[in-house]
């Protein structure tokens, strides 16, 4: 995902389109989640997956965009994992500034090794250093939502994105990808 192939004006008020290259820019300065570093204390991104009966499970996880997608980890027991398991599409959300983003699509689990390194040095990065065993990452800890070691990683490459604005010009835009 680079360039979006069609995006629109969501805005009522007269506000102009936002730009996918600011949004784009936003996200690739990254998500940081550790305290004090995003609004109101920090970014918390918040992933969006379905029951099987369809009723909506949303939780609070560590994420890190990295080339165009959102990474995230989740053990294998944990109702997000069942839920995508049975239905891949989902949505992560995060308050940012200037805007706040809502990417949908659908996750898949990444279970080759070249990638699992790189999403583990982002991470490490961060602050966590996970482990890649196997095809999952361990560590001594992880969020209290990720469930018990090991852990799967997922890749969500958004198919639709919105950006809202939470100052001026504001404006709301849907980026279809």
């Amino acid at each position: 995902m680079t360039t979006p192939t069609s995006d629109r004006n969501l805005d009522g008020y007269g506000a102009p389109l936002i730009p996918w290259a600011k949004v784009r820019a936003r996200l690739d300065a990254g998500v940081p989640q550790a305290p004090g570093d995003g609004g109101p204390n920090r970014h918390t991104c918040w992933l969006a997956t379905t029951w099987p009966d369809g009723r909506p499970h949303v939780m609070p996880l560590g994420a890190l965009w990295i080339d165009g997608a959102f990474y995230f980890t989740s053990g294998p027991g944990t109702r997000k994992s069942r839920n995508l398991a049975a239905d891949p599409r989902c949505a992560i959300t995060v308050a940012l500034d200037p805007f706040d983003v809502v990417l949908e699509g659908a996750a898949e689990r990444v279970t080759d090794d070249a990638t699992l390194r790189r999403v583990r040095d982002a991470f490490a990065a961060e602050g966590w250093e996970p482990t890649v065993e196997g095809e999952a990452f361990t560590a001594e800890y992880s969020a209290p939502s990720a469930g018990p070691p090991p852990w799967y990683v997922y890749r969500l490459v958004p198919s639709t994105a919105f950006a809202l604005g939470t100052e001026d010009p504001f404006g709301a835009t849907r980026f279809t990808f």
